[in-house]
């Protein structure tokens, strides 16, 4: 067996990974504080066979921060795995510390990857106050008409 090796990170490499925050987050976020002073925001979770999406909105829904399993570093079958959605759940609760919307949280829950569940675990044990979870996965009700039959 081999040496096992051992990541070190020092300053600079923090740093850096802070000035990424910083840029995904943008200069200026308009988060607005709602009724009583609390802020509040909506995180949309895109779940899909291929990849896992999360969107952070504040309650107008101007899009705020958005991370997906590909942007935090997974490629490949690796983005649809349930470990890179909880990653990317990590990312987005980590932005949404930085910008101070941790108060109300709502869950938007799309889609039937193997990313839900664990996306919205990820959030609630990141300390973010999730008010509710909704899931708005489209349903058909009766589908597209049928073609008409073929007469010969």
């Amino acid at each position: 067996m081999g040496k096992k090796h051992i990541i070190e990170t020092n300053q600079e490499e923090l740093i850096k990974e802070q000035e990424k925050i910083d840029k995904t987050v943008g200069k200026e976020v308009k988060a607005k504080p709602t009724i009583a002073g609390i802020q509040g925001g909506k995180i949309y979770i895109s779940s899909s066979y291929n990849n896992t999406i999360l969107t952070l909105t504040n309650l107008k829904g101007d899009v705020l921060a958005l991370k997906s399993a590909g942007s935090v570093g997974f490629k490949g079958t690796k983005k649809s795995t349930s470990f890179a959605a909880s990653r990317v759940a990590e990312a987005i609760a980590n932005i949404c510390k930085k910008i101070g919307v941790v108060d109300r949280i709502e869950v938007l829950v799309k889609g039937i990857g193997a990313g839900r569940e664990s996306a919205v675990r990820a959030l609630i044990t990141q300390g973010l106050n999730v008010v509710s979870i909704k899931d708005i996965t489209p349903i058909p009700h009766n589908g597209c008409r049928p073609k008409k039959t073929r007469r010969v």
